[in-house]
């Protein structure tokens, strides 16, 4: 098993000898079927370490590091046919999770999970959608597997990253296909639409049903044009549909969207869902915020040259309730807060969405980034953990992946496609900086009237906690051990060596925003890869006084992130 020692850049990719060679032979061969993989392997030895303490949290088990959570929420301002349509969403949503398990595992769920004889393996299996412990760098937890490969289930297992690179085949570098090899050895791309016919088109019908059902002209139109999408993977009319709604009561995140699994380039979108029901009251408290970007992107600690792009004006805020979760989304980790779509014209021409989980944000509070504060922050600063600081810290963070740019400075092409794996750790990065000096800008504003400024910045700091938790295999993890040691650095926090507790120094952590910030805006300007290599490699690494701190909290038993009790049971429909 790994610990927080390793360097996590070497987990990104960096170091190939971090990779097991032990590379089982049925994962190297493709089925000849487009729909269904046909060899499932289980496990060498049933026996697995899903109940042992794991080396990076102390005492704490695989199971208990999540908390358990039920996705709720009031459904009684709905129609019936508003009710009815959130249960055929979710039966489509399920589709999202079968298709995620076959992109991140490739083995038959149902088959693989019978042969597990041990009830919490198979509950740690499913909430990981794989044998690998996604809050633990990827290690497998069961014993004699293989480990998982960075590339997930989108290359072949023999691939080598020289063979993409120097590939010719544009489709091979696609959001939308997986890599294959034909008869002869060579790369070829199978797109989606294509690999999972059958799947697809089912999850497509389900999407007709709802939109039938659809009361909302705009929410109507967007179901129709996603139900085409997922059977063409032209995602772009029903992106740009997505951005024109304003009035609907119920939304659905459907399809391949986040590019996280893919940790070998990047490239490749994973299968995911979210099914969410719209808090008018908070939804309205945020509207005024995204009318902000343009004079925030003109105000961002760069040159020029970083800030010529111009934020999208149709940008807006909304919290929702999520009363179902699937695929990418629910597994290891789950997100808080969404900011989509992430096509960079769709982003240039109409802005993105910024959506707030508010039901689930508010567990992650009170059940981790609470106790947490009271392990590692100095007492006197306590008082300043506040809700109203997590959901606005949480909310710029979306807000500001509108900020900044999508375009290199230097024809390299997107900062995606730039910098390949390391664009989603970097691009998260940005995010939280950026995030913390929007926060700054409107509060001396009078924009943000809630609270006083060391309440986001205590809570931002307890966030970074929370977050590292998360893991080598996750880029918001990644990101925040790279600002950690940044703030570190820069002495942004204060730490007491004999209590063990950080407190922030207000000065310094305004300096070190406006300093990060820059550094981050010109390394994704410039589409420089081998520097933002060399600072993962230098930076990315859990240092001893920050595993302390680690330690401590692990120590207290505080969960990692939470575990969903989800489905139409659970609303009652």
């Amino acid at each position: 098993m790994r610990n927080h020692t390793l360097v996590l850049a070497c987990a990104l990719g960096l170091l190939s000898a971090c990779q097991s060679d032990d590379k089982a032979t049925e994962a190297n061969q493709k089925p000849s079927s487009t729909e269904q993989k046909t060899t499932a392997s289980a496990p060498k030895a049933v026996t697995s370490e899903v109940d042992k303490p794991q080396p990076a949290t102390g005492d704490v088990t695989i199971l208990d590091k999540y908390a358990t959570f039920e996705l709720t929420s009031d459904l009684s301002h709905l129609s019936d046919n508003q009710k009815a349509m959130i249960a055929v969403l979710i039966k489509a949503a399920r589709i999202m999770d079968d298709l995620f398990w076959r992109q991140a595992f490739g083995e038959d769920k149902n088959r693989y999970l019978k042969s597990l004889g041990d009830e919490s393996l198979r509950k740690a299996v499913e909430i990981n959608y794989g044998p690998w412990d996604r809050l633990n760098g990827d290690a497998a937890f069961i014993n004699g597997h293989r480990a998982k490969s960075l590339g997930a289930e989108f290359y072949p297992q023999d691939i080598q990253k020289s063979e993409i690179e120097n590939t010719e085949n544009a489709d091979i570098k696609s959001l939308y296909t997986l890599v294959e090899r034909d008869s002869q050895g060579q790369l070829i791309a199978v797109p989606y639409h294509e690999k999972y016919k059958d799947s697809l088109q089912q999850a497509s019908d389900l999407l007709k049903q709802a939109a039938e059902l659809a009361e909302d002209p705009g929410f109507k139109k967007y179901l129709s044009l996603r139900a085409e999408a997922l059977i063409t993977d032209d995602f772009k009319p029903s992106d740009l549909a997505w951005m024109d709604m304003k009035n609907n009561a119920i939304d659905v995140v459907i399809g391949p969207i986040e590019t996280y699994e893919d940790q070998l380039f990047g490239y490749k979108a994973a299968y995911e869902a979210y099914v969410l029901i719209k808090d008018l009251a908070w939804s309205e408290k945020l509207a005024k915020f995204a009318a902000f970007l343009p004079q925030l992107q003109k105000e961002l600690p760069v040159a020029d040259a970083y800030k010529t792009e111009t934020p999208g004006t149709d940008s807006d805020l909304n919290a929702y309730d999520a009363v179902y979760y699937a695929g990418h989304s629910n597994a290891g980790s789950k997100t808080i807060a969404i900011n989509l779509p992430n096509d960079e014209s769709v982003q240039l021409e109409k802005g993105t969405r910024r959506l707030q989980l508010k039901n689930v944000m508010q567990a992650k509070f009170e059940k981790i980034l609470v106790p947490i504060a009271d392990q590692v922050v100095a007492p006197e600063q306590r008082k300043h953990i506040t809700f109203n600081a997590f959901f606005a810290n949480t909310m710029f963070h979306e807000v500001a992946h509108g900020l900044g740019i999508k375009n290199t400075i230097n024809d390299k092409g997107t900062v995606r496609t730039a910098l390949k794996e390391h664009a989603s750790p970097i691009e998260e990065g940005k995010a939280d900086i950026l995030g913390l000096y929007m926060v700054e800008k409107l509060h001396h504003m009078g924009e943000l009237e809630e609270g006083e400024l060391m309440d986001y910045y205590t809570t931002f700091m307890a966030g970074i906690f929370r977050s590292v938790r998360f893991g080598s295999s996750s880029a918001h993890g990644v990101a925040n051990v790279l600002r950690f040691n940044y703030f570190a650095d820069q002495g942004a926090f204060d730490y007491n060596e004999t209590t063990g507790h950080y407190a922030v120094n207000p000065e310094k952590m305004t300096a070190a925003i406006a300093s990060l910030s820059e550094k981050i805006l010109k390394h994704q300007g410039d589409g420089d890869y081998q520097a933002i290599s060399q600072w993962m490699n230098e930076k990315g690494q859990i240092t001893p006084q920050l595993k302390k701190a680690l330690d401590t909290i692990n120590g207290a038993g505080i969960p990692v992130d939470v575990d969903f009790k989800q489905g139409p049971h659970k609303l009652d429909l």
